[in-house]
């Protein structure tokens, strides 16, 4: 008689569907701070035309700034609406 043995799991079930999906925003010459903070409240939940501003000045200094960090299917929603809005966007990280 066989024996199964269940390793333990490297990665929560669904496979990735639970794990923290980062959607980044990164620095560039064309958007202006306005539309960047504008475009972040509009998509964004919970976020403030306030609280775009200065996610747009972290963007501005740092080169890049996680905007939501979530399931990957909001994530990827997300990415969506910001990348058509004309953020340049980082590729969808775990």
């Amino acid at each position: 008689m066989s024996q199964t043995i269940e390793l333990p799991r490297a990665g929560s079930p669904g496979g990735g569907l639970g794990e923290s999906w980062k959607v980044i925003v990164r620095n560039d010459d064309h958007n202006t701070f306005d539309h960047v903070a504008r475009t972040l409240a509009r998509y964004i939940p919970g976020t403030t035309l306030e609280r775009g501003h200065e996610i747009a000045n972290v963007i501005h200094n740092a080169g890049k700034a996680i905007v939501f960090s979530g399931h990957q299917e909001p994530a990827e929603h997300y990415w969506e609406q910001l990348k058509g809005a004309g953020l340049t966007m980082a590729p969808l990280a775990r």
